[in-house]
């Protein structure tokens, strides 16, 4: 159970946004607990999907936004975040079972993308502080200093609802992500 309530419909949920999870509804087809948790705070139920659309729409393919989704989720060790990303990752960005364990391990059978995902797992490791040498690393596998920024914006974006879910124990209605059987 949620350490605050999770509203249990839209209508339920504070009337300043039940116009952005009606939306959230239209585009997904289920308003997922996160979303009607946040809504508790209109305004911050109306930063986060601001803040997450725009990027829906950026540089970096709908794949490597859920690969690096999943190794931040892995690194904060978000239950809710696992759940929800390994199933989107696994049914929506058709990623298989073995590129979901890498994601989560900060790596990518996919070599421009493995760069992507260290990156990512590293910003989270180093909380922001990386070398030069892992910026380098990012641009030397393909990507544009657009893209690098927007990798940055996606660890930020995610870790927001890390912290979110593990703050107020938001209850996973997706399902649980199998634990991850680490690499000796």
């Amino acid at each position: 159970m949620s350490r605050i309530p999770t509203p249990a419909t839209i209508e339920a949920a504070p009337t300043a946004a039940q116009a952005s999870l009606t939306a959230v509804k239209a585009k997904i087809g289920i308003v997922p607990n996160l979303h009607r948790l946040i809504a508790n705070s209109p305004a911050a139920l109306q930063a986060y999907l601001g803040f997450g659309e725009p990027l829906g729409h950026g540089a970096l393919d709908a794949r490597t936004r859920e690969r690096i989704a999943l190794a931040v989720a892995e690194a904060n060790g978000c239950g809710y975040c696992l759940a929800a990303h390994s199933y989107i990752g696994k049914n929506m960005a058709k990623l298989d079972e073995v590129e979901i364990a890498a994601n989560r391990h900060g790596r990518s059978t996919d070599a421009k993308a493995d760069a992507a995902v260290r990156f990512a797992a590293q910003i989270v490791a180093a909380r922001g502080h990386v070398a030069a040498a892992d910026v380098q690393a990012v641009k030397d596998a393909g990507y544009t200093d657009g893209q690098i920024v927007e990798i940055v914006t996606h660890v930020a974006l995610n870790t927001l609802t890390n912290y979110v879910n593990e703050v107020f124990q938001t209850e996973i209605d997706f399902p649980l992500a199998a634990p991850l059987a680490h690499a000796a």
